[in-house]
């Protein structure tokens, strides 16, 4: 099955949704289909080990983080183009568009092309989008983005959401077959003792006793709280690892710029706690995947952490839990090291039974197989 990934984004990039794309693309193409990633031609210098056809580079990446803008709207309808050229170049069986904006260009396309459109939800715009303007304006973004989102999931063909907030969200909606199907990871070897160490030297950082963050610093992650609940343990590092830190202004709140997704690895090996402050629900954030794999003690939301488990596998908090309910999460696991290490391996026990990405490859070809033409 030759499947377009459809993604507007520059790509490949040191952020969530482009590595999650990249990971599906690498593991359905182990399981025998042929993807391509179609995506805007800009990125921050990685290498892709995935094929990729891609808009020339009309603009930097930088100008495509916002949501909505004149320097989308230009790359979206270049993006068109290209995945129709690709499309007559070698015909796709089905696309796989990835959140709203792939998923409104690929039904704007689909008569064109004759092909099925299968909406990948990466995060539920109801909750997400008053994050992208103006404070006063919150509800009715809120508002608009529901509608946008179940008009897309009725005109899909197929609907694939991440985690179950999505599914409850959506199915009412939905026009075609829904599956929940959470992204994967491939665990990898773990970095030493002494990559850990050095690592926390150069970031003059106490090996263990540090909480990390990693991943934007865009408004819906709800750093702020975050930050809030620093300031009441002044005797404990909380670092924000991110790929890009423009726009980070914070009272408490040590922000690095870290390129080399190895390092992230490592410091994620070397944290004490691994944190998750964002209250929005219905995604899945890719970090969490990171957080499991490293065996780190993980505080999050409840509702944000998908699948996971208060006492087992997470420490959950309400979602309107204040900075003093997460400083005295966070605290008391950094002084309970015994109940670290049983959360920590709670999340990487989840990891391996939910997230390997074979089982996921082959449900994510059963939905296609559903909706997409044999013998196209």
């Amino acid at each position: 099955m030759r499947l377009a990934l459809l993604l507007a984004a520059p790509f490949p990039l040191h952020q969530g949704s482009q590595a999650f794309v990249s990971a599906q693309a690498r593991a359905l193409r182990r399981a025998g289909a042929t993807p391509e990633v179609v995506c805007y031609g800009a990125s921050d210098g990685s290498s892709a080990d995935v094929p990729i056809v891609a808009t020339a580079p009309i603009v930097t990446a930088s100008k495509l983080r916002s949501s909505a803008s004149p320097a989308k709207l230009v790359t979206d309808l270049a993006l068109g183009r290209v995945l129709a050229r690709a499309h007559r170049r070698m015909p796709f069986e089905a696309i796989l568009a990835h959140n709203s904006e792939a998923a409104a260009i690929a039904l704007a396309m689909r008569r064109r092309l004759g092909i099925p459109v299968v909406y990948v939800v990466h995060t539920l715009l109801r909750h997400e989008l008053s994050a992208y303007g103006p404070p006063g304006l919150g509800a009715l973004l809120d508002r608009v983005g529901g509608l946008v989102e179940r008009a897309l999931a009725r005109r899909a063909d197929a609907t694939l959401v991440l985690c179950d907030e999505a599914r409850d969200e959506l199915a009412p909606h939905a026009g075609g077959p829904l599956a929940v199907i959470p992204p994967g990871l491939d665990p990898g070897d773990p970095p030493g003792f002494a990559a850990c160490e050095a690592a926390c030297r150069r970031r003059a950082l106490p090996l263990g006793r540090f909480v990390l963050y990693t991943g934007n610093v865009d408004r819906y992650q709800d750093l702020d709280r975050l930050d809030a609940a620093a300031a009441r343990l002044p005797d404990v590092p909380f670092l924000v690892a991110t790929h890009d830190a423009r726009g980070a202004a914070f009272g408490t709140l040590r922000v690095v710029e870290v390129d080399d997704r190895a390092e992230m690895r490592v410091l994620l090996h070397a944290c004490g706690v691994a944190v998750l402050p964002r209250r929005r629900p219905g995604g899945f954030p890719i970090k969490l995947l990171n957080y499991m794999e490293a065996g780190r003690p993980i505080v999050a939301c409840q509702g944000v952490g998908a699948g996971l488990a208060h006492g087992e596998s997470a420490w959950l908090l309400p979602a309107r839990a204040g900075p003093g309910a997460w400083a005295e999460a966070v605290q008391g696991l950094l002084e309970d090291p015994r109940r670290a290490r049983a959360l920590g391996a709670g999340a990487r026990r989840h990891l391996e039974a939910v997230h390997a990405w074979p089982d996921l490859a082959r449900r994510t070809l059963d939905l296609l197989g559903r909706v997409a033409p044999r013998g196209h």
